[in-house]
């Protein structure tokens, strides 16, 4: 690298869970004015259409056992593009720092001494809850919520404190768990949580293409099985989810309406 040549610095931005409006204003500011964008499969192509037209775009999507390129090759590729002086977006679907690997990326900038700055994405959780109606938390329902990824690296099994996670007063938010979705019900109800406890499958959440599935524990493979929701799909566990019948059903209808009585009418129901 020449002496004169400046390093250029990298922005480790959350995408959001796909509708472009909840991209936070310093992200879309950040994108368009990107040299280049190393991007994730879940960020959608209304995020992408903010990205100038001249800036480079590389695709380092991962699947489960298909990863475009691995991470180490990643971490190297953002610090090749900053040391030759470019503005560089690592653009990742939600946030950076909940199941996106950011830290692995920021440890590897910080490494390598390459400026960098994280700017924060609402996560698919609090994405897909809003978009369906259902509160990750509720007074008498929910006093906490945890997330967690259904699946481990290298199909190493899951191995989670099923007894912790089986707790009725806490909303269980499951990441990529589709395809360990019966070990995952099964599991929660070994460890004594109620069969009948609501859930709600969100596929693709706040897009066009967005479905939902409604179900229990016992019933959610069957359902899931039958509608054949498309990945990504989160999963939300709890009794907040029955809310879903409520406030998103009411959501809909009234089409974002103001109106005092109709507000009334979906808090007595």
């Amino acid at each position: 690298m020449s002496n004169s040549t400046k390093i250029g610095k990298v922005y480790l931005v959350g995408g959001g869970p796909g509708d472009p409006e909840l991209l936070t204003m310093k992200a879309h500011r950040i994108l368009g004015s990107a040299d280049a964008v190393v991007y994730d499969r879940l960020i959608s192509d209304a995020v992408l259409d903010i990205v100038p037209a001249g800036a480079t775009r590389i695709f380092v999507g991962k699947k489960t056992s298909n990863h475009t390129m691995a991470q180490e090759e990643i971490s190297a590729l953002l610090v090749s593009m900053a040391t030759s002086g470019r503005t560089v977006v690592r653009l990742k679907g939600g946030d950076p720092y909940v199941f996106g690997r950011g830290s692995e990326e920021a440890i590897e900038l910080v490494r390598a001494k390459i400026p960098f700055e994280v700017i924060p994405g609402i996560t698919a959780a609090a994405g897909a809850a809003a978009s369906i109606g259902v509160p990750l938390t509720h007074r008498g329902m929910a006093n906490g919520v945890r997330f967690v990824t259904g699946h481990c690296r290298s199909d190493i099994p899951l191995d989670m404190n099923w007894k912790s996670l089986a707790d009725p007063n806490t909303t269980l938010v499951v990441y990529m768990g589709l395809a360990n979705v019966g070990e995952i019900t099964a599991q929660l109800m070994h460890a004594g949580l109620d069969c009948h406890t609501p859930v709600v499958a969100v596929s693709r959440a706040t897009t066009s293409e967005q479905q939902t599935c409604r179900a229990t524990l016992t019933t959610l493979v069957e359902k899931l099985n039958t509608e054949k929701l498309k990945s990504p799909v989160l999963i939300i566990i709890g009794e907040v989810a029955g809310l879903a019948d409520i406030i998103g059903s009411e959501m809909i209808s009234l089409g974002g309406s103001d109106d005092d009585e109709d507000i009334q009418s979906v808090a007595s129901a």
